[in-house]
């Protein structure tokens, strides 16, 4: 009858079989729950905001009340930032960037929550697995010098392989740690940036700017969706529109 596998790790990771079990625990852990987080927010598609660039209009009291009542429905993190500026659109402008600011930056913690602990394991289990390696050798020497005969290979076999097997795990558990850290971590970060750039051109679109949702818009230009492009054609509408509004110099921080 085979032995029950914690025997058999035990066997072969020694004294370092719970601490590297605990790590590989707590980083498998983490990363299904950073990547059930990144699968529940990209599958929610912000179809209103795609809607909303259609239009060339600013913004009208009649139309916050209605995006308002149809992001009540949304529950992506751009849906609830949104919700929250127009909830507050009456305010000054300082206002709501501040408001925005302290939401942003609650949200970035929100979606690097656990990568810190995930490279700390990823640092940690390679120094285990040395650890490891040098108790192996220990033991291999130690079975060498309470021996009087010629040195046999299974004397060799059990300090080597708690050596070895304990360096592989180490890798096996740090290698995925620190990769998933850094590749979640560069989405949380491109996300947040993604969500500073839109609620920055509805800050805007609340202040009366008609082009602010169109300002380095990813839809294809077109009637039903026009950008701002930089083009002789667009003199005209520079002139036009300078009576209007400016934007604000003020942008939301994207690294905070």
């Amino acid at each position: 009858m085979s032995q029950p596998l914690y025997l058999q790790l035990s066997e072969q990771l020694g004294y370092l079989t719970w601490p590297l079990f605990i790590c590989a625990f707590l980083a498998s852990l983490i990363i299904l729950e950073r990547l059930a987080l990144m699968a529940n927010e990209l599958l929610k598609r912000d179809a209103w905001l795609t809607e909303l660039r259609k239009q060339t209009r600013s913004a009208t009291t009649e139309q916050r009340q209605q995006l308002i009542a149809q992001l009540s429905q949304g529950h992506s993190m751009l849906a609830k930032g949104t919700g929250l500026l127009l909830s507050h659109g009456d305010h000054p402008r300082a206002m709501r960037e501040e408001i925005l600011n302290l939401w942003l930056i609650k949200q970035k913690e929100k979606l690097q929550s656990g990568l810190k602990v995930l490279h700390i394991i990823g640092v940690i289990t390679p120094l285990l697995g040395l650890l490891g390696t040098v108790l192996g050798l220990i033991e291999m020497f130690s079975q060498l010098g309470i021996s009087d005969g010629p040195v046999t290979p299974s004397q060799l076999a059990t300090g080597l392989g708690l050596a070895m097997n304990t360096t592989a795990a180490g890798l096996i558990i740090a290698v995925p740690a620190i990769t998933m850290s850094h590749l979640i971590g560069l989405w949380a970060e491109k996300r947040c940036n993604k969500m500073a750039h839109a609620l920055n051109q509805l800050n805007l679109w609340l202040e009366g700017f008609d082009q602010a949702l169109n300002i380095g818009c990813e839809v294809p230009c077109g009637a039903n969706a026009p950008c701002l492009k930089a083009s002789n054609t667009h003199a005209s509408q520079q002139q036009t529109s300078s009576n209007m509004t400016p934007p604000m110099a003020a942008t939301l921080p994207e690294s905070n």
